[in-house]
């Protein structure tokens, strides 16, 4: 009797450990950027330009879907370009696209940070990688 018990026991523990065991799926497929960064706030960087020293870039990023951006070429005058509406989160809640007319609208959403990305939505490689990034500055 004892031994049945005791084979039951471990039996029972066994399939209340396994239980207990994820597979990581709904885990990985809930945890984003999107719900897992404090990703609204203020972000500035100064990113390449293809015919000068560089853009300086400013945007803001607000919980209700908008945003707002201001930019300004190095070494081209004193004109601020801006721009504001709305942006997208991609299907895996990593990257958000704005709706924004003049600059690549594909960003990558990190801890603060943004990183931007090509005009198909892909990560810029090569030497400059490391300039496309854009820091977060306020909340």
């Amino acid at each position: 009797m004892k031994k049945t018990f005791l084979v039951f026991a471990v039996a029972l523990s066994f399939f209340g450990l396994g239980a207990c065991v994820s597979t990581g799926k709904a885990i990985d497929a809930a945890h984003n950027s999107r719900n897992s960064v404090n990703w609204d706030g203020v972000y500035r960087g100064v990113l390449p330009a293809a015919d000068g020293p560089g853009i300086n870039v400013e945007i803001t990023l607000d919980l209700d879907g908008t945003y707002g951006m201001s930019y300004q070429y190095i070494d081209r005058g004193e004109e601020v370009f801006t721009e504001d509406g709305t942006f997208q989160w991609n299907d895996a809640g990593s990257a958000i696209v704005l709706d924004v007319r003049d600059m690549p609208p594909h960003y990558q959403v990190g801890e603060n940070i943004l990183i931007q990305l090509d005009m198909a939505g892909k990560k810029i490689t090569g030497a400059l990688t490391d300039n496309y990034i854009l820091k977060k500055v306020l909340e």
